[in-house]
C-alpha cells in the first residue's frame, strides 16, 4: 500500500479533494496535511485516526501510521525513493480517473500534489532533489492538460510553463520540446492553425525531443495542414511521425499522452475530415474503431473519435446513422465537460446542420448544439 503520506495523498485524490478540504474533513491543519503526505512528519496516533475516518480508509492509515512510527525519527529527511514511487502512482491514477470522467474530477487534486511535492523538494537531501523536481514537472504538465480540458487556455500555458521550470531543475530538458507540441495544441484549439503548425515544427526539430515527442510534434503538424487544406504536406507529417515512434526507445520521461491512444490510422481519418474526404474518413473510422475496442479507462479519447466519426458520416449523408452515434455519446459528453469534446461536437453540429434532416434528426442535433456550448459550473475548492 505504501508508506502513509503516499496512501494519504491517493485516498484524497481518489475523492477529488484538495488538502484544504481533507484538512476540513479530518480537522486537521493544512500544514499538517502537507507534511504527511511529502514525508516530512510521521501522524499522530489521534490525526491517523481522524485521516482514516475522513477518507474511509477502514484502518488502513492507521496501520501505516504505526508502522512509520516504528520505522522513522521524527525531522528525518524526506524518503525519496517512496514519495517518487508513491506520487507516480497517484499520478496514473489521477490521469485514469481524468480520461474517463474529466477533469473537474482532477483539477483540485492535481494541484494539492504539486504544491506537496515543490515543499518536499527543500526538505530533501540535496542529490535527491532533482528526482523531486521531475515528479512535479509531470503533474504540472497533466494539471496543464487538464485545465486545456476546461477550456482555460491560460491556465494550460501557466502550468505549461511551470512543468518547463521545474522539468528543468531535474535536469530534463525534453519537457521544453514537448511544451512547444502544448501550445501547438492551444493555438489550434484558439484557432490559430499557422501559429500550431509552426509551433508543432519547431518542438519536432528541438534538440532536445525524444522521438515520442517528435512523434507527437509530426501528428499536431498533420492536424494543422489538413486544415488548410494542404495534403502533401499533412500526408508527409503523418508518415515522419510514425518513423518517429518506430524509433522511440521508452528511454527517459514520458511527456505527453501515450502514443498508443491514437492509433496513425485513427489520426489519418481526423485529417481526412479537415480535408472534406467524408467517405474516406467515414470509412476508416468504422475499421479502426471496429478493431481497437474502447478501454475503461479512456472514454475521453474514444468519444472524441467517435464524434469524428459521426461528422464523417454526416459528410456522406448518413446523418441518420450520425446522429444515433451522437444520441448514445451525449451522456458521456455532459459528463466528461471537456473543452475539447465540445469543440468537436460543435463541428458535427456545423456539417449535420448543412443536410436535410427530420425532425427527429433536427431535435438532436439541437441537443447536440446545447451540449456543445454548455459547461458545468466549478466544482467546490477549485
Amino acid at each position: 500500500m505504501g508508506d502513509f503520506g503516499v496512501e494519504l495523498a491517493r485516498l484524497r485524490a481518489r475523492r477529488g479533494w484538495t488538502v484544504r478540504e481533507l484538512a476540513r474533513h479530518a480537522s486537521v491543519s493544512e500544514g499538517q496535511i502537507c507534511n504527511l503526505e511529502s514525508g516530512r512528519r510521521n501522524p499522530t496516533s489521534a490525526v491517523a485516526a481522524a485521516c482514516d475516518a475522513a477518507t474511509g480508509a477502514g484502518g488502513a492509515l492507521i496501520a501505516l501510521a504505526e508502522k512509520a512510527r516504528r520505522g522513522t525519527l521524527p525531522g528525518s529527511p524526506v524518503e525519496v525513493d517512496s514519495l517518487i514511487a508513491g506520487y507516480g502512482r497517484i499520478l496514473e491514477e489521477l490521469k485514469d480517473i481524468g480520461r474517463s470522467t474529466g477533469p473537474r474530477f482532477v483539477d483540485a487534486s492535481l494541484r494539492s500534489v504539486t504544491r506537496v511535492l515543490t515543499d518536499a523538494t527543500s526538505h530533501a537531501e540535496g542529490g535527491r532533489r532533482d528526482d523531486i523536481w521531475l515528479m512535479a514537472a509531470k503533474f504540472a504538465e497533466y494539471t496543464g492538460w487538464m485545465a486545456q480540458e476546461t477550456g482555460n487556455f491560460a491556465e494550460a500555458l501557466r502550468w505549461t510553463d511551470l512543468a518547463v521550470r521545474w522539468g528543468t531543475k531535474g535536469g530534463d530538458e525534453a519537457i521544453a520540446a514537448y511544451a512547444l507540441v502544448r501550445r501547438a495544441s492551444i493555438a489550434e484549439h484558439r484557432g490559430d492553425t499557422t501559429a500550431a503548425i509552426s509551433l508543432a515544427d519547431r518542438a519536432e526539430g528541438h534538440p532536445a525531443a525524444t522521438p515520442l515527442i517528435r512523434a507527437h510534434a509530426a501528428r499536431r503538424e498533420a492536424q494543422g495542414y489538413a486544415a488548410i487544406g494542404d495534403r502533401g504536406a499533412c500526408h508527409a507529417a503523418l508518415e515522419r511521425s510514425q518513423d518517429h515512434a518506430h524509433h522511440d526507445d521508452r528511454r527517459g520521461a514520458r511527456w505527453g499522452p501515450r502514443i498508443e491512444n491514437a492509433n496513425p490510422r485513427l489520426i489519418e481519418a481526423s485529417c481526412l475530415i479537415s480535408l472534406r474526404r467524408f467517405e474516406q474518413a467515414a470509412d476508416l473510422f468504422a475499421v479502426e474503431l471496429e478493431r481497437h475496442p474502447a478501454r475503461p479507462n479512456d472514454r475521453n479519447s474514444r468519444t472524441r473519435f467517435t464524434i469524428r466519426q459521426a461528422i464523417a458520416m454526416a459528410g456522406v449523408d448518413h446523418l441518420d446513422q450520425a446522429c444515433h452515434a451522437i444520441e448514445a455519446l451525449l451522456p458521456t459528453i455532459r459528463n466528461l465537460d471537456s473543452a475539447t469534446i465540445r469543440a468537436e461536437l460543435s463541428r458535427f453540429v456545423d456539417q449535420a446542420r448543412t443536410h436535410p434532416a427530420t425532425q427527429g434528426q433536427r431535435h438532436l442535433i439541437e441537443s447536440a448544439a446545447v451540449a456543445a456550448a454548455a459547461q458545468a459550473p466549478p466544482r467546490a475548492g477549485r
